[in-house]
């Protein structure tokens, strides 16, 4: 049996306040495989106390200190590497191999692209009218994370912290206590100075309010879904807070008949199968130029039916099963909402696939002739479910693409640049992914509208992080 009991405060493991336990389980056997605590708000303000008493010395490391600590971190979580992906094969269930190639590697390339960001930036400047422009770290943060990405959120939050002189109380997604035990671990060992970082577990309607609303935090960054993020906004506006939120999607992928429709689809369908579809930017919603609709649902077809879904710890580009039995009955519920909205159900349905009676596995499914004011076409799903959408020409593709309260990604496969530079200048997203273009560790990530504000990674994610202020001299 794991035990993630213990939280990290001021430098040490300690015993939480709280003695509320919270079971770990594996989404392959539906068995425990562990436990942690579900912290108090007197937990709250104990890891807030550390982080504000730290902040007072750390906000004043030079910018080479902080370098050469994170340039260790970069060593020590290279030497944790498989533990971290163990960790997330265990608590989410991604596969093993995605779990390397992606989950955890996504610790090693977000530190990468913030050392190289942070040695670019300029943190004390003189502008052309004689004033001085200085960069100073914004204070205390309260950080969030989900459990469908676990490293890769607290990379791009943590790490800005630890770079730009700020301090810190995490709190991980209460499904995933592992990779953020492990995370604190590599933290422990680099030597950064007690209070500086703090991981905390619990809950959000507990400990995600409490730091939210806490007045000695100065800034909240969350990660999640949009209701839950609105409500982090709420809670945080009474004292002020700068808030930066990366929330839900339900991304276009528009397939035009010019480009190569065998590879661009194919890969498609494989990218929004990936991570089991629990990723808040996956290319959900396939909008197909007409006249090529049928081809495009015969590749879709020999696509979907050639994912394999098998155990997480096997090697190889298979899915796993879905993070816990709560999001399992959902995407089953949303499956099953398709088929009574009178969507053609293409591939899959409800169920297990076959083989599965235990674990919370789930048939890879394609809907066709989907219309945009289905649910399954606008709401997000966070399962393997790809719908499918004809359009007749570009002005209607941007018209459904943009139709949404979400914009944080947007895919796009065509053969004309031109095209691609028209369209994309048209669509209300974050990011454009053209003709399977992927995101690179250094560049901003986030979204428009519902899909939140600020941005993470790079130099923009660790401007975030940073108060401006101007010194005039008489």
């Amino acid at each position: 049996m794991i035990d993630a009991r213990k939280f990290y405060l001021n430098g040490q493991w300690v015993e939480p306040v709280s003695r509320k336990e919270f079971p770990i389980l594996s989404p392959v056997s539906e068995d425990q495989i562990g436990v942690t605590i579900l912290g108090n708000e007197e937990d709250v303000d104990k890891a807030v106390a550390a982080a504000t008493e730290a902040f007072k010395s750390f906000c004043l490391t030079p910018k080479d200190e902080r370098l050469d600590l994170l340039e260790r971190l970069l060593k020590i979580t290279k030497n944790r590497f498989d533990d971290l992906a163990w960790a997330m094969t265990k608590e989410m269930g991604a596969p093993i191999s995605m779990s390397r190639d992606s989950q955890a590697d996504s610790g090693i390339g977000h530190l990468e692209g913030f050392i190289d960001s942070l040695r670019e930036m300029v943190e004390r400047e003189t502008l052309s009218n004689g004033d001085i422009l200085v960069r100073e770290p914004i204070g205390v943060c309260g950080l969030i994370t989900p459990w469908n990405w676990p490293i890769n959120q607290i990379a791009l939050k943590v790490i800005p912290v630890l770079a730009t002189g700020c301090t810190c109380v995490l709190k991980p997604s209460e499904h995933t206590p592992l990779s953020a035990k492990i995370y604190a671990e590599i933290i422990d060992e680099v030597g950064y100075p007690p209070g500086v970082f703090n991981l905390i577990q619990g809950d959000g309607p507990t400990v995600g309010a409490a730091l939210s609303a806490h007045k000695d935090i100065q800034m909240m960054s969350f990660t999640g879904s949009t209701r839950a993020g609105t409500d982090v906004s709420r809670r945080a506006a009474d004292t002020v807070k700068r808030v930066t939120l990366e929330l839900g999607g339900k991304s276009p992928n528009i397939v035009f008949s010019d480009c190569n429709l065998e590879k661009r689809v194919t890969e498609s369908v494989k990218e929004c199968f990936l991570n089991s579809g629990q990723s808040c930017d996956a290319p959900t919603r396939l909008l197909v130029e007409r006249s090529c609709y049928i081809e495009v649902l015969e590749i879709v077809k020999r696509a979907a039916l050639s994912q394999k879904v098998a155990n997480p710890m096997e090697e190889g580009d298979h899915i796993g099963p879905l993070f816990d039995k709560i999001q399992f009955d959902r995407v089953q519920n949303m499956i099953k909402v398709g088929i009574d909205e009178g969507a053609e159900l293409l591939v899959g349905g409800t169920g297990r696939p076959l083989g599965f009676e235990k674990g919370w596995f789930v048939k890879p499914t394609v809907f066709s002739n989907v219309t945009n004011d289905m649910r399954v076409a606008h709401e997000e799903i966070f399962g393997p479910v790809l719908v499918i959408i004809p359009f007749e020409d570009e002005d209607e593709a941007i018209n459904i693409a943009n139709d949404t309260p979400y914009g944080l990604a947007a895919y796009l496969q065509t053969d004309d640049m031109n095209r691609a530079e028209r369209v994309s200048s048209k669509l209300r997203a974050g990011a454009v992914h053209i003709n399977g273009g992927g995101f690179n560790y250094g560049s901003p990530f986030g979204g428009f509208k519902q899909s939140g504000n600020g941005r993470e990674g790079g130099k923009m994610g660790l401007e975030d992080f940073q108060e401006v202020k101007t010194l005039h001299f008489g």
